[in-house]
């Protein structure tokens, strides 16, 4: 039986509507493929709480979570990746650094799709192409 890991992720956008993307660096699960910032839920932990302690650990950043954008769960070797992905508003400043990531840039969604990304990302990704709607 394969092992699951409940994973949550954010997807911040700008006024501009920019989204920020993550380039998960050398050395990790999934190197030089992007994301959406987030990370895995500790036992006995809310999703929302989780995201908040992600952004806060990963990014040195606050963020108001916000709806559901998807959840689905990709088979990644002999695991399985329970991603959540929401909308979430950045509370301050934006992030300067990263300690999973090698690049971060803020990218227009027209644009998403010519990136490499991470398999369970990708429900979230075409989810938020222009004229895709989301539940």
């Amino acid at each position: 039986m394969q092992q699951t890991i409940e994973v949550v992720a954010a997807v911040l956008t700008r006024a501009d509507g920019k989204i920020l993307v993550c380039r998960r660096a050398v050395g990790r699960a999934s190197a030089g493929m992007w994301e959406f910032p987030g990370g895995k839920v500790e036992k006995g932990e809310g999703a929302r709480d989780a995201l908040r302690r992600e952004l806060r650990e990963e990014l040195a950043i606050g963020g108001e979570i916000g709806d559901l954008i998807t959840r689905d769960t990709t088979a990644v070797g002999d695991l399985l990746i329970d991603l959540a992905c929401y909308r979430t508003a950045l509370i301050g400043d934006e992030p300067l650094r990263s300690t999973d990531h090698d690049e971060m840039r803020w990218t227009s969604p027209e644009h998403l799709n010519g990136l490499h990304w991470a398999l369970p990302d990708l429900k979230a990704v075409a989810a938020l192409r222009p004229g895709q709607s989301s539940p």
